[in-house]
């Protein structure tokens, strides 16, 4: 019989004390360490009268993971504005270059071999380049810096060259350095060099000449470029869907496309920019952009107006969204153009189309004729919610495309294409 209060672990004697402190995963074998697995036991562990056998197990459920698959969460509206980020500040620094070698050839019978130090290797550049999977700057970070270079070697080896730190971008990124624009990223594997990297130093072997026969000079590597950035994004798509809070921009977004935009059954505004592909028969693709709403005094900065307005410069030809549903529609018309015109002259005037939204109601079946009759454009009638008229809209939109094609190969420029 054991002591009360000692217990039979691994066929040895040990006290309770010690045995509890142990993990449960853990076991003392013939006197070995206590960092011997638990499956190498033979026989369970006894415990004194009154306790429980504990069964063999070779897992703890004190120290196992959770296996658990673990479900993706629904994010708001309101938490994916932060992954959304149009505007970010960078400090970029070109990769140091590497020093130079100052070394001697060291051979047997051959004393003055005269020096083999090589030039160091340059340093790495920090290269912007336009994706087009990027979506938004979330993921671009305040600071970055190119490698550094290798030193110079003996026997005239020249160091490597630091590797190059590519920053991924979205397109349609706007490179400004004190308030001036250096680079426009609107193509696909579109690149701009943001920092250079600093040049390698020279090796012993640099400085050989005639009076000088056993140089000892080798210099340092130069440091890289230090610039500060500001990048701002402008989404890059043929159609930008303009219209107030609430209009069904982004029911109409879901409706042509697959792009999923939040929707409700009450009144709430789009926070960002999201861009929908039309997929044609010909395979033809047009990306459609939806504008958060805008309000009166946008061009001001009132509300969100500063932050989104800037997305419509992108946008070769815009459609107007308008609710039908209220009174004086052709007032919202109005309003928006007014606010494109005072953010930049001659932005209203690009090709457009009026879309009056929410047909399957029955005001708007009587604000209808009114519209018409108030504006010039070309009105195209349909409901959002009931796909009501959409053949019309799609068969508008491949119009405005082809005119926007025809044009850019007029002037000798290549359309952009999704």
């Amino acid at each position: 019989m054991l002591p009360p209060r000692w217990a039979v672990l691994g066929g040895r004697a040990v006290p309770a004390a010690v045995s509890a402190m142990l993990s449960p995963c853990w076991a003392v074998l013939g006197g070995r360490p206590p960092w011997r697995p638990a499956f190498l036991l033979l026989s369970p562990v006894l415990l004194p009268a009154g306790g429980r056998q504990l069964p063999f197990s070779t897992t703890c459920a004190r120290c196992s993971k959770n296996r658990r698959l673990r479900q993706k969460r629904v994010i708001s509206e309101r938490k994916l504005t932060r992954y959304f980020v149009d505007h970010r500040k960078v400090r970029v620094v070109g990769g140091q270059g590497g020093g130079g070698g100052h070394s001697f050839y060291s051979e047997p019978r051959k004393i003055f071999g005269g020096p083999d130090g090589g030039n160091g290797g340059d340093g790495g550049h920090v290269i912007l380049k336009a994706d087009q999977q990027m979506k938004s700057l979330a993921s671009v970070l305040p600071f970055y810096q190119g490698f550094r270079g290798e030193r110079g070697g003996r026997k005239n080896c020249y160091g490597a060259n630091g590797a190059y730190v590519y920053v991924k971008v979205p397109v349609g990124t706007l490179v400004k350095e004190d308030g001036k624009v250096v680079a426009d990223l609107t193509q696909h594997g579109e690149e701009y060099v943001a920092a250079y990297g600093g040049a390698g130093g020279k090796g012993n072997r640099f400085f050989l000449s005639n009076e000088n026969r056993a140089p000892t000079l080798f210099t340092p590597g130069e440091p890289g470029q230090e610039r500060v950035l500001h990048l701002e994004l402008k989404t890059t798509a043929h159609a930008g869907l303009v219209g107030f809070p609430n209009a069904g921009k982004s029911s109409l977004l879901r409706a042509i496309s697959r792009a999923k935009p939040a929707v409700a059954a009450y009144p709430f505004t789009t926070l960002n920019p999201h861009v929908g592909i039309v997929h044609y028969q010909d395979y033809e693709q047009i990306a459609v952009a939806d504008i958060p709403g805008l309000i009166k005094g946008a061009h001001q900065n009132r509300g969100l107006g500063m932050a989104f307005l800037r997305h419509i410069e992108r946008c070769h030809f815009l459609l107007y969204v308008v609710d039908l549903s209220v009174s004086q529609p052709w007032i919202q018309l109005q309003d928006l153009k007014y606010e494109l015109e005072q953010y930049k002259k001659g932005l209203s005037e690009r090709p457009c189309v009026v879309i009056g939204n929410k047909i399957d109601l029955a005001q708007s079946r009587i604000n209808l004729p009114l519209l018409k009759e108030q504006i010039d454009d070309r009105v195209i009638a349909l409901s959002a919610l009931t796909g009501d008229n959409l053949e019309e809209l799609l068969l508008h939109l491949r119009e405005l495309y082809d005119t926007y094609v025809k044009t850019e190969q007029s002037r000798g420029q290549s359309p952009v294409k999704w």
